[in-house]
């Protein structure tokens, strides 16, 4: 398979990199001095893209590569690609779902914990020696408390499941009403907040669920409620989060993604109810491996004219 082409659009796992290159042909346009000019030259060689949530498959990539067949993307979510131009053209395309689901869930529910209870404000007591002068303030517990969830899908659904094991009380929004499960259901996000105290905001991100969360909701959840991101930064009004906890109107964050990544309002960088994390929610040594992986399979199964593992389109 060493004459598959494969472009992979920056730099991801090394262990991805390693695997790709010795079963296809990768290409590494960040190490060009042209990247405008190597896809130009290499613009017939690349059957197969694989990107990630920062740079995917837009409309100029496509339709700059003739001979494209398949997008795999190192990632559960497809805004970075354009699927209707891939559909249109009869390109495939597959994400990584499920491996990344439980580390996605375990870091929104740690969000959770180190906002209301100011874990890293308390690390940054102890190590600049205030714990001397005193005890540190009390702080906000997170068992008990109501939890809206914005997207039951599987990572929503797995941030429920870890939510119930602090006797968390749990309803949701989506699309439509789920069938599975006993969690009150409302259809509307502003009344979902209004029974939440603290709204985590776990769905796709689509031109419908862009700011999902804006002013009306967030004034809806309240001065004492904590809203927690690891979907996709965009799901949220960025300005109306910022003014509102700098007003006092929304009680805390903990964000993982950002609107635009990665460049985070400084405005955050100084408030103590809220914690920021490098859009980091799946990386643990473990699963980046099995996603990438899980990449490398579908690959390896569309040029083998083998089912799809994880097909999208």
């Amino acid at each position: 398979m060493e004459k598959i082409g494969v472009w992979m659009t920056c730099p991801m796992s090394s262990y991805l990199e390693e695997q790709i290159d010795k079963r296809f042909g990768l290409f590494r346009p960040w190490q060009a001095s042209s990247k405008h000019d190597f896809l130009r030259e290499n613009r017939n060689s690349i059957r197969a893209v694989v990107g990630n949530t920062e740079f995917g498959a837009d409309s100029e990539l496509v339709d700059s590569l003739p001979n494209l067949e398949i997008v795999s993307t190192y990632s559960v979510g497809l805004d970075k690609i354009d699927l209707r131009k891939c559909e249109e053209r009869g390109i495939r395309v597959t994400n990584t779902p499920d491996v990344l689901t439980d580390d996605v869930a375990d870091v929104a529910i740690g969000l959770a914990l180190a906002t209301m209870r100011k874990i890293c404000v308390c690390d940054r007591y102890v190590r600049s020696g205030s714990w001397k002068n005193g005890n540190f303030e009390l702080t906000t517990k997170f068992s008990g408390k109501s939890v809206g969830i914005i997207g039951l899908g599987r990572i929503g659904s797995a941030i429920a499941k870890r939510a119930e094991a602090f006797g968390c009380p749990i309803s949701y929004n989506s699309r439509s009403e789920k069938s599975h499960t006993n969690y009150k259901y409302y259809s509307n996000v502003i009344d979902l907040a209004q029974n939440s105290q603290i709204l985590i905001v776990a769905c796709c991100l689509t031109e419908e669920t862009r700011h999902i969360v804006n002013r009306e909701v967030i004034n809806a959840l309240g001065p004492k409620g904590v809203i927690v991101n690891i979907g996709r930064g965009p799901l949220i009004d960025e300005p109306e989060l910022v003014s509102a906890l700098l007003e006092g109107r929304l009680g805390g964050a903990g964000l993982d993604v950002f609107e635009n990544e990665p460049v985070v309002p400084k405005e955050l960088f100084g408030l103590e109810n809220v914690v920021l994390l490098p859009h980091v929610g799946s990386d643990s040594v473990e699963t980046c491996r099995a996603m990438a992986d899980l990449v490398i399979r579908n690959l390896e199964a569309y040029f083998h004219n083998k089912p799809l593992l994880t097909p999208v389109i």
